[in-house]
C-alpha cells in the first residue's frame, strides 16, 4: 500500500503554491518595512548603500521564522477551503476519507517546516543577528567608511580634518576635497583638490589619499611664508582612527544558539537574571517550533465555512490567531525573564491553552455532526455585513 495516494498528492499540490506565495509575500513585506528604516539609518551614518543589502540578508532568518508558520497555516487553510467550496471535500468524506486521514500531508508539511524552523531559530537566526549587530556597530564606529560624511568637516584621528563635497561610485571617487593635517613637529598642511581617491597601504592602520588637480599649502615655523604647491597628483598618508572592537557574541539572548541557552540556564555560577533570561528565551523558541504541529488542525477548523456560505472569516481569524499567540509568547518570555513566574510555566501555559482551544475546534469540525467552531462568528459577521450594506441597497418601489 502506497504511503501517499493520489488524493494525498493532490492535496500536497494544493497546499504548496499558497504556502510558497504566502511565505514570499510575508518575507517581502517584512523586508520592505525594515528596508526604509535601514536606508535612513545608513544614510544618517554616511555608510555605503551596499551595507543595507548585507543587513537585510542577516535579518532574513528572523523574518523566515515568522513567515514559515503563517505560510504553513494559510497554505493548508486555502487548500482545504478550496476543497470545501468546490464540494470536493464532501466527495472525499463520502468515500470514507476522514478529516484525520486527510491531514496526513499537512502534518508532513508541518514536520518538514518545523525542522527547518528549528534550525533557523536554534542556530541560523542567532548567528545572523550577531552579524547584523556587528554591521550596525561598524557603521557607527566608521569601520565601513561611514565616518566620512559628505558636506561636513570630519575628524580622522587627532591630526586630520577632511571635507568632501561629493561622493561618486559608492564612495570610491571623491570630488571637491579640503584637507588639513597637523604634523607632529608643529608643521601643518592644507590641501584642496578637484578629486581624490583612497588606496590601501602596506600599513593596515594607514590609508593613502591620492589627490588630483589641486593646491597644497605647507606652513612651518622654519618658513618665513607658507609654501604653495600646485600639483596634478599628490599622495597624502592618512592615519585611520582607532576603532573599538565589537563585543563578543552572546551578550544578548537572541545571539545564543539553543545549546548555549541550555548551558547558561543550568550554570549556577552565573547571575540569576542571566540564567532566567537564557531559560525564558529557550522555552520561547521551543514553543514557537512545537506550536507548528497545531497549525494543520487549526487550519482545517477555520477552512470549512458553514453550508451555503463563502465567507472568508476563517482566513482573517487564522492570521489573528497566529499573531496573537506570538505576542502572548513574547509576553510569557518577558514574564519568565523577570523571575515573577517560572520560565517553564510562563512559556508553556499559553501553549497548553492554545492547544486546548485548537483541539476543541478540530473535534467540533471533525466529530460533531454539523459542527462549526466559528459558526457563531460567521453568523455575526453576516449580520454585520448586511447591516452595513442596507443603507446603500437600492430601494424597490411597489406599484399601487
Amino acid at each position: 500500500m502506497k504511503f501517499l495516494t493520489a488524493t494525498d498528492r493532490y492535496i500536497a499540490k494544493l497546499i504548496f503554491y499558497p504556502l510558497l506565495a504566502t511565505l514570499v509575500i510575508a518575507a517581502m513585506l517584512l523586508v520592505l518595512e525594515k528596508m526604509l528604516r535601514l536606508f535612513d539609518f545608513v544614510a544618517t551614518e554616511g555608510g555605503p548603500v551596499s551595507v543595507v543589502w548585507r543587513m537585510l540578508a542577516n535579518l532574513l532568518p528572523e523574518y523566515l521564522s515568522l513567515g514559515i508558520p503563517i505560510g504553513l497555516l494559510l497554505g493548508i487553510l486555502i487548500a482545504f477551503r478550496r476543497l470545501a467550496l468546490s464540494s470536493e471535500l464532501d466527495v472525499m468524506r463520502s468515500v470514507g476519507q476522514s478529516y484525520t486521514r486527510l491531514l496526513r500531508v499537512p502534518f508532513l508539511y508541518a514536520l518538514v517546516l518545523a525542522a527547518v524552523n528549528f534550525a533557523i531559530v536554534g542556530y541560523a537566526q542567532p548567528l545572523a543577528r550577531y552579524a547584523y549587530e556587528g554591521l550596525r556597530f561598524e557603521l557607527r564606529s566608521g569601520a565601513l567608511g561611514a565616518s566620512i560624511k559628505i558636506g561636513e568637516f570630519n575628524r580622522l584621528g587627532d591630526r586630520v580634518t577632511l571635507r568632501i563635497e561629493e561622493s561618486r561610485e559608492e564612495g570610491t571617487r571623491l570630488d571637491g576635497i579640503f584637507l588639513r593635517a597637523q604634523a607632529s613637529d608643529g608643521a601643518s598642511y592644507t590641501a584642496t583638490a578637484a578629486s581624490g581617491q583612497f588606496f590601501a597601504s602596506a600599513d593596515p592602520d594607514t590609508l593613502v589619499l591620492r589627490l588630483t588637480k589641486g593646491t597644497l599649502v605647507h606652513d612651518d615655523a622654519r618658513f618665513a611664508t607658507p609654501r604653495t604647491l600646485q600639483f596634478t597628483s599628490h599622495d597624502i598618508p592618512v592615519d585611520l582612527p582607532k576603532i573599538e572592537e565589537f563585543r563578543g557574541r552572546g551578550d544578548a539572548d537572541r545571539e545564543l544558539t539553543l545549546p548555549e541557552l541550555v548551558r547558561i540556564g543550568g550554570d549556577d555560577q552565573l547571575p540569576r537574571d542571566v540564567r532566567l533570561n537564557g531559560r525564558a528565551n529557550f522555552h520561547f523558541r521551543m514553543v514557537e517550533v512545537v506550536s507548528m504541529f497545531l497549525l494543520p488542525l487549526l487550519a482545517l477548523a477555520l477552512a470549512i465555512p458553514p453550508k451555503r456560505s463563502t465567507s472568508s472569516l476563517g482566513i482573517f481569524l487564522s492570521i489573528v490567531f497566529v499573531v496573537t499567540f506570538h505576542k502572548i509568547n513574547e509576553y510569557g518570555e518577558a514574564l519568565g525573564s523577570s523571575g515573577d513566574v517560572d520560565p517553564i510555566i510562563a512559556g508553556w501555559t499559553p501553549f497548553a491553552l492554545f492547544a486546548g482551544l485548537v483541539g476543541w475546534m478540530y473535534y467540533t469540525i471533525a466529530f460533531v455532526p454539523g459542527g462549526q467552531p466559528i459558526g457563531v462568528l460567521e453568523r455575526g459577521a453576516s449580520r454585520l455585513v448586511a447591516a452595513i450594506r442596507a443603507p446603500f441597497a437600492p430601494r424597490r418601489e411597489v406599484a399601487a
